[in-house]
């Protein structure tokens, strides 16, 4: 969707200065009105509601969160902690010190303008957020509950602490009100009109959309006159498009790939209609996987292809090959599995969205062939990076009435696909809630007992530090699962 820009310069805005009141009300009624929403769809224990006039799904629900009682001396102490450190940052105000500096998290951008340390106003604002920041966080690590209920309370701790930081809100962010102010309410102007846009198509922009096409800048790896005999397959996730790989060339592993001499094939996952809401697991490797890996073969007129999978997309594949060890169909010389989970005993942030309590309530509509939609996972891996992927775009998008810069990796995630309901019911059962992937012959898929240990041909296995979908510790555990020889 194209945004319409309004000019920053005042004579050709339009917007006079009598206006400014009523359009910031229009701005803080819609804003309010989009931060309910999205509060309630990452944190409701159920299903909620999508804007009035929004496209998207609400998001996936968090189950909902038993009582964690907290010790009554230990809030007790906790309380008078706060509030001593609240009465000194007050202390300091009334008699001219200014407001004491209260430490922020290294890497924290949202209080980076002066204002927010030489305007005494702005200081107090922050300082008292981040005083009470500590406090939320104190409180919640000593809730009395099992682990997996204390991670979820500390997710919705984080949630609730990010969506109430000053710098979020037109009247107490110092940089959009000086935009407003030296654009005369064109600023405001345009960020109702940003908000409104995104809220019609479900979701945030995170970048200028209007940037990027598939086939013109990004997705265009050209071929190379002369190529190894045995070909590459790649198999990406199936909840993003397939370009995840091949984004602009300078940046595109399949453009590298290609110009060393391989033979690429990319499969490229249907984003599932309602008419294909019934597919499975198995119906993925079949149609999907093995296929792919017989049509490379006949087209390369090669016996085995080298094959590399990308987050579940390597997960597929793995399943894949031990398929085919059961088979005794060696069509495969190597695998590559890039941040790519097998054993799910760690799933990392994303695990506070599963458990099976939430799985069980909507086991009948999946197993019937109700989809996962796109915009589902897209919320809830959003919400593991709020900051980031949230607020930040708030904040530039609604306040300042800007449009994010070009960014071809966050035009892929915008772009993603519908999963069909049994084949995300099993893979959540089976994987993250069960964890038997691990287990040899604990699963059948294919009609196959499924043991990993028999994938036997070399492999190659990356781990990255910073992922939050994929721990590195939880795709470095493949290295014990997988037979042959690995790096």
């Amino acid at each position: 969707m194209k945004r319409e820009k309004i000019d920053d310069v005042p004579a050709e805005s339009g917007v006079q200065p009598a206006q400014w009141p009523e359009l910031s009300e229009q701005w803080q009624a819609a804003g309010r009105e989009w931060a309910d929403w999205w509060s309630r769809a990452v944190t409701a224990g159920s299903a909620v509601a999508a804007p009035p006039g929004s496209t998207v799904d609400p998001g996936l629900a968090l189950p909902a969160l038993p009582a964690a009682p907290i010790s009554s001396e230990a809030f007790t102490d906790i309380t008078r902690r706060y509030q001593q450190r609240l009465e000194a940052l007050w202390s300091r105000i009334v008699v001219g010190v200014g407001p004491a500096s209260v430490p922020e998290a290294e890497g924290d951008r949202r209080f980076a303008a002066k204002a927010w340390r030489e305007q005494p106003y702005f200081a107090l604002l922050k300082d008292a957020y981040l005083l009470y920041s500590d406090y939320v966080r104190e409180l919640t690590d000593l809730a009395q509950a099992d682990p997996d209920t204390k991670k979820r309370l500390a997710f919705v701790a984080n949630q609730y602490i990010n969506a109430i930081a000053p710098s979020n809100f037109l009247a107490t962010n110092p940089d959009a009100l000086q935009l407003a102010l030296s654009s005369q309410g064109a600023s405001i102007a345009q960020g109702a009109s940003n908000l409104i846009a995104d809220a019609r198509r479900g979701r945030i922009a995170m970048t200028d959309e209007a940037a990027f096409e598939v086939g013109r800048n990004v997705a265009t790896t050209p071929a190379t006159p002369t190529v190894f005999k045995r070909p590459l397959l790649i198999v990406p996730p199936c909840i993003n498009k397939y370009y995840i790989l091949d984004l602009r060339p300078e940046n595109s592993f399949v453009r590298h790939a290609v110009g060393e001499g391989h033979t690429v094939f990319m499969i490229s996952w249907r984003n599932i209609p309602a008419e294909l809401g019934n597919l499975t697991w198995d119906d993925y490797l079949e149609r999907g996987v093995f296929a792919a890996i017989d049509i490379a073969r006949e087209i390369a007129s090669s016996k085995t292809i080298n094959a590399l999978g990308f987050c579940v997309g390597g997960t597929l594949l793995a399943c894949a090959l031990a398929v085919q060890a059961a088979r005794r169909t060696p069509h495969v010389a190597s695998a590559t599995l890039l941040t790519t989970m097998l054993d799910f005993s760690d799933p990392g942030d994303i695990g506070v969205y599963i458990s099976r309590d939430s799985l069980a309530a909507r086991e009948p509509a999946l197993v019937a062939g109700a989809r996962i939609r796109g915009s589902e996972l897209a919320n809830a891996f959003a919400s593991l990076r709020p900051n980031e992927l949230v607020w930040n775009y708030v904040v530039g998008n609604y306040l300042k009435g800007q449009t994010p810069p070009a960014f071809d990796l966050l035009y892929w995630n915008g772009d993603s696909a519908n999963l069909p309901g049994p084949m995300y019911f099993s893979y959540v059962r089976d994987m993250y809630l069960d964890n038997r992937l691990r287990e040899p012959g604990a699963l059948t898929m294919c009609g196959q007992a499924i043991d990993l240990s028999r994938v036997s041909m070399p492999t190659y296995v990356l781990a990255t530090h910073d992922d939050h979908i994929v721990p590195w510790r939880s795709a470095y555990k493949t290295v014990g699962l997988l037979g042959g020889d690995l790096t």
